[in-house]
């Protein structure tokens, strides 16, 4: 098995080692391996589990449930139907985020549009 180093796994998924360690150190990272020196060691499974970590504090999913997520996923396949129901619930509140943000964003294009329109005008000359 190819193995990679925390800076590789990091390179390749754009984060700062710190975050790994840090995701490390919460539990979210429980099957990562280490070297005789002590030094990480990253699996290709290993990478796909931090990334699946990534997606979810991406998507604002708070430590607690990816801590738990991760858990089960050690317990293994018994765990499945727990892993499907927190993935849909957790793709209804995203969803929900989403459609708030989109509605908001609809606010904040009102208020961009009012000052061009008004930064128009003076320059117009008209205010």
């Amino acid at each position: 098995m190819k193995y990679c180093s925390i800076s590789e796994a990091a390179a390749k998924l754009n984060l700062p080692e710190s975050t790994i360690r840090y995701y490390e150190k919460k539990g979210l990272l429980p099957l990562i391996e280490r070297d005789e020196a002590g030094r990480r060691l990253f699996s290709e499974d290993q990478i796909a589990l931090l990334e699946t970590v990534v997606c979810l504090k991406n998507t604002h999913m708070p430590i607690s449930g990816i801590k738990q997520y991760m858990d089960w996923v050690v317990e293994g396949d018994d765990t499945i139907e727990l892993r499907l129901a927190m993935m849909k619930n957790h793709k209804r509140a995203v969803l929900a985020e989403i459609s708030l943000m989109t509605e908001s964003l609809k606010g904040i294009d009102v208020k961009i549009t009012r000052y061009i329109n008004q930064k128009n005008k003076e320059e117009e000359g008209l205010i």
